[in-house]
This record gives structure tokens, C-alpha cells and sequence, in this order.
């Protein structure tokens, strides 16, 4: 059962938590790196349907001896194989390659200058989102510290989440972009709940609303971080060929469980702190 007076009293000291915790996701991510999946950097996708038994290692060996210099991921799931080539590469010689082996089902090819295209739009994608919720914010409650309160909350968010994605591992994708821009309507959506309680509504002292605010916020955490490990779950036991929901689970577990830190922690912190000094 949590203590929710104990914690609100002692609100302070905890805002510096998840500022520390987006330093430290921003530091990972400019010395590790983000890596870019084949629909950004461009490359070739194949979906392949295996004829006889062979494991990833043995067939990511052969693609790879077969196409020297290209960055190879290979994931099998029962009798098909998903295969990713970071490079150009002919159907035919790939066909040629794994003669005897599986045949191409599907196949795609993204030059460069689409995914350096496709990398523009994420970038516009992500500005326009950013600019659109700092003006909404701004116009539904028309108060600097507040709005600046939840804009901060929504950036740290998915810096923590990128941060993720650059130790685990998890490719910058469209799949992935979708599921940022997911987390800022998130983010949003949670600190305006909470900020609504703190400074719109008269009724009870502000640790009561915060107490109300949290007990709701709580729930729909909860309830999405449970929905989002389940998918995840799922992908990885029962179909590893989907590694793109996998990625977009992951992203998102990782963004809702930051939300609770920048909501609960530092933005309430700073309403509290901004509703006392005003006082």
C-alpha cells in the first residue's frame, strides 16, 4: 500500500531523481549511439521460406559469407526466416545464395536517399509534435511554470526512452518513431491530469488533490505498462518473427515507466513547490 501523504510531504528531494535519471539516458545515447533500422538508413529486407532445418547462426553464416561488408540480422520463427542486409543487394544473387537452402517470398529493397528522406520525416514528425503540445499546453492553461512543468516532463520522457533504446539495443525504425510520438501524447495526457487537479480544482487542501490525481495516474500506468509487457511477452515466446512490436512494446514499457517518474516525481515536485511560493 502506498503511502501517499509520506510521499507528498517529502516531494523535494525527489524531483532531482528523474532529472538525474535523463542525464544519465542522454549521456548513453551520445556514447553508445542510436542505431538506425533498414527503413532510415536504407538496405534490404527478405522474407524467406526455409526448406530444410537450419538454426539463425548457420544461416546468418551463409547470407553473410555470401554479401562480404554487409551488416546481416537474421530471426527464424518455424519454417520462415526474416532477414535483414544492411546494403543494396540483387534478388538474384540472394536467391543464388540460399539456393537449396529457402526461397524469397517477399523482398525490399530502401536505397539511401529514401532513408535519408525517411530520417527527415521523423525528424519533422517529431518537431511539429513537440511545437503543436508546447502551444496546446500553453493554451489550456496559460501559466509559464505549469506549461513548462509538463513540456519538460513530455522531453524527458523520451530522452529516457531513447536512452533505452541506445543500451538495449532497439533500432531507430518508423515503428519506433510511432511509438515516441505515442509517449508524448502520454505524457501529456497524464501531467495535464495532474495538473488540472493541482490548479483548476478549489476543493481540498493541494496534497489531496495531488493524492486523488495520483491514485487515477497510478491506474492507467499500471494497466498500460501491464498491456505493453504482455505484447512484448507474446513476441518473444509465441512470434519472434514480429521483432517490430517487440521494439515497439519495449519502447513504450520504457517511456510509460519514466512517465511515472517525470509526472509523479518532478512535475508534481514543481506544481507543489510553484502553488506554495505563489501562496
Amino acid at each position: 500500500m502506498i503511502n501517499y501523504e509520506r510521499f507528498l510531504e517529502s516531494y523535494k528531494p525527489l524531483i532531482a531523481i528523474p532529472v538525474v535519471i535523463t542525464i544519465i539516458a542522454l549521456i548513453l545515447t551520445l556514447t553508445i549511439g542510436l542505431e538506425q533500422g533498414i527503413d532510415l538508413k536504407g538496405g534490404t529486407t527478405a522474407v524467406i521460406q526455409l526448406e530444410k532445418p537450419v538454426s539463425q547462426s548457420e544461416l546468418d553464416a551463409l547470407i553473410s559469407d555470401g554479401i562480404s561488408n554487409n551488416q546481416v540480422e537474421v530471426m527464424i520463427s518455424d519454417n520462415q526466416a526474416n532477414v535483414e542486409i544492411a546494403g543494396d543487394i540483387n534478388v538474384e544473387k540472394l536467391s543464388s545464395i540460399l539456393e537449396g537452402t529457402g526461397t524469397i517470398s517477399s523482398y525490399r529493397s530502401i536505397g539511401p536517399v529514401l532513408g535519408e528522406e525517411a530520417m527527415n520525416q521523423v525528424y519533422y514528425a517529431l518537431a511539429f509534435a513537440f511545437i503543436f503540445m508546447s502551444i496546446t499546453v500553453f493554451i489550456i492553461f496559460r501559466d509559464f511554470v505549469p506549461s513548462l512543468a509538463i513540456i519538460l516532463a513530455a522531453v524527458s520522457d523520451i530522452i529516457i526512452a531513447i536512452g533505452g533504446m541506445s543500451l538495449f539495443g532497439i533500432p531507430l525504425s518508423v515503428a519506433s518513431v510511432g511509438a515516441i510520438l505515442m509517449l508524448i501524447g502520454y505524457s501529456v495526457d497524464t501531467d495535464i491530469l495532474l495538473t488540472t487537479r493541482i490548479l483548476k480544482r478549489k476543493e481540498g487542501t493541494v496534497t489531496q488533490r495531488a493524492k486523488e490525481a495520483m491514485k487515477t495516474g497510478f491506474t492507467m500506468a499500471v494497466t498500460s505498462i501491464s498491456a505493453m509487457v504482455t505484447l512484448y511477452l507474446v513476441v518473444i515466446f509465441i512470434i519472434p518473427s514480429a521483432q517490430t512490436l517487440a521494439d515497439i512494446a519495449a519502447v513504450l514499457i520504457m517511456g510509460l515507466v519514466a512517465d511515472i517518474m517525470t509526472t509523479w516525481l518532478m512535475n508534481l515536485g514543481i506544481l507543489r513547490w510553484y502553488v506554495e511560493d505563489r501562496k
